[in-house]
C-alpha cells in the first residue's frame, strides 16, 4: 500500500470515525429527552428569548406526554435506536471503506433528505421556521465528512488502478 492510499484511508477512517460519533451521540441523547430539556430550560438565559420560549413549550409538552402518556415516547426510544444501528452500519465502510463505499452513498442521501423533511414534516407540525433550520443543519453538517470521505474513496480506486 502506498503512502498515499494509506494516507487517504486514514483520513477516510477520521470522517467515518465523526459520523459514527454524531449518530452514537443523537441516538444516546434521544433517550432522556425530559432531563436533557429539564437541564436545558434551567439554563437558557443566554439564548434568544423566542427560542426560551421554544424550548419551555417543548419542556412542558415532554413532562406533560410523560406523566399522562408515557408510551408516546417509545417512539423517541425507536428513533434513538435507528441513529444507533446507523452508527453500527458505518462500520463496515470503517473497516474497508472502499468495499462499503455504498454505505457512505446512503448515508449522503440521507443527510440530503434531512431538508425536505424537515421544512415540509416541520410545516404540519408547526415547528418555528428557525428550528426547522437547525434541523436541516444536521443534514448539511453530516453530508461534509461524507462527501469528504467520497472523495478520498475515489482517491484509492484510481491508486489502486494503477
Amino acid at each position: 500500500m502506498h503512502r498515499e492510499e494509506q494516507k487517504l484511508r486514514q483520513y477516510a477512517k477520521i470522517y467515518i470515525c465523526t459520523i459514527i460519533a454524531g449518530l452514537a451521540v443523537s441516538g444516546l441523547t434521544a433517550f432522556p429527552l425530559e432531563t436533557e430539556m429539564a437541564y436545558l430550560v434551567k439554563h437558557v438565559e443566554i439564548l434568544p428569548i423566542s427560542l426560551q420560549l421554544w424550548l419551555g413549550e417543548i419542556y412542558h409538552a415532554l413532562k406533560m406526554t410523560n406523566l399522562h402518556y408515557p408510551f408516546l415516547s417509545y417512539g423517541t426510544d425507536w428513533l434513538a435506536f435507528a441513529h444507533l444501528m446507523l452508527a453500527v452500519l458505518f462500520i463496515g465502510p470503517l473497516k474497508d471503506p472502499l468495499k462499503n463505499k455504498w454505505v457512505i452513498d446512503f448515508g449522503i442521501i440521507c443527510c440530503i433528505a434531512i431538508i425536505p423533511l424537515a421544512l415540509i414534516a416541520g410545516n404540519i407540525r408547526h415547528i418555528p421556521v428557525f428550528w426547522q433550520m437547525i434541523d436541516c443543519s444536521f443534514g448539511i453538517l453530516g453530508i461534509i465528512p461524507l462527501i469528504l470521505c467520497r472523495i478520498n474513496i475515489k482517491k484509492i480506486e484510481i491508486l489502486e488502478a494503477h
